[in-house]
């Protein structure tokens, strides 16, 4: 009798294992028919999201963003890249354990905003002007929202004051420094080998003396920036555009409500009201839409607005996330140390809006 019960046991959990083996291996598959089913469910609804993505993208990302697309591309077949690494390495090897091209791709990547910085990062890496892990380190600071942006949209647009937006910008610079500075002490502590750094400026060299762009070439470096940036900025409204109809579904099906309560401890353990839940929610999915909504919440202490929107301006969602995952897919750099280097620096800017406001009475906006 004991056989046959082990028998049936040993049976019974055979075929769990191969249920959840087969659900694993079929995940991505049912989440795409779920996807395609909602998309008919809440057509209605769908559409104006989608709607209101394109115009997003048409009107904000594309006059922002493609212009900046070009111009870096442009500065890749010049020696730009190579005096900048000559002038900045003093301090950028000693501080950050990263060559001085990352303050190429930090001061682009900070005036332009997400996803510059891994778009130079990539570009540096594939003409071997830096190490994989160097460029994954580079990835989590040089990938930043841009000063337009949380100055423009989130101080002025959403909290109608260009001092909010200043103070997020200076604690969103700060975290990120934060962030370069804690990786390169990481680094250093596991004592990872680099390749050495005359190897690759001889082999960046070597590379660019073909590409350098003179008067005779300037016409095809031109047409070939504008195509690949108009390559880069589609799959950017690609993204807008399907994160705008997923948030739309997950607040038709409900989807969101049940989300945020995996959060709403959290707020309780930091004295955070139950509303913001479903923002932040938001927020880590698509930063714009979450940051709006963080926003607009109606809350007497003004301050924890602020701190919220602090820490998703520094994550940057998923969809930002996924975008860097499109560009990075061309060389060999993994986003898993991107997505913990992001978590990071939002604590961070979060951590020091919190000090700022705490220390500078000048600063405390509470009403």
């Amino acid at each position: 009798m004991s056989s046959l019960n082990y028998a049936s046991n040993k049976k019974l959990k055979s075929k769990n294992y191969f249920f959840t083996f087969s659900l694993r291996k079929n995940a991505i598959s049912i989440i795409f028919v779920l996807f395609t089913f909602c998309l008919v469910i809440f057509s209605r609804s769908n559409l104006t999201a989608a709607k209101n993505g394109l115009k997003l993208w048409a009107n904000n990302v594309v006059p922002s963003l493609f212009p900046f697309f070009i111009a870096t591309n442009l500065l890749g077949h010049t020696n730009v890249i190579k005096y900048v690494s000559k002038y900045c390495n003093k301090f950028m090897r000693p501080i950050f354990n990263v060559p001085g091209e990352s303050a190429y791709a930090f001061i682009l990547g900070l005036i332009s905003g997400y996803p510059v910085g891994a778009k130079i990062v990539t570009d540096l890496r594939n003409q071997n002007l830096c190490t994989k892990d160097e460029g994954e380190r580079m990835l989590c600071f040089t990938n930043n929202s841009g000063p337009l942006f949380i100055i423009g949209t989130v101080g002025i647009t959403l909290f109608g004051s260009s001092s909010i937006g200043i103070l997020l910008l200076i604690t969103h610079i700060l975290a990120a420094i934060t962030v370069a500075i804690l990786l390169g002490i990481f680094s250093r502590i596991r004592k990872i080998k680099n390749v050495s750094e005359k190897f690759m400026k001889k082999n960046f060299s070597q590379k660019n003396k073909q590409d350098l762009c003179t008067f005779s070439n300037l016409g095809e470096v031109l047409s070939s920036a504008i195509i690949d940036s108009a390559k880069t900025i589609i799959m950017i409204g690609g993204f807008v555009v399907i994160f705008s109809v997923i948030i739309s579904i997950f607040e038709n099906s409900k989807l969101l409500n049940l989300l945020s309560l995996s959060i709403i401890p959290i707020c309780k353990v930091f004295n955070i009201s139950n509303s913001f839940a479903s923002p932040i929610i938001s927020g880590l999915i698509e930063l714009t839409n979450g940051v709006s909504l963080v926003a607009s919440i109606p809350n007497k202490a003004i301050s924890i607005n602020i701190i919220l929107s602090a820490f998703l301006l520094g994550f940057g969602g998923i969809s930002v996330l996924l975008q860097v995952l499109s560009i990075t897919s061309k060389s060999d750099l993994s986003i898993k140390k991107y997505l913990i280097g992001k978590l990071m620096q939002g604590i961070i800017a979060m951590t020091y809006t919190y000090i700022l406001l705490s220390v500078f009475p000048i600063l405390n906006l509470n009403f």
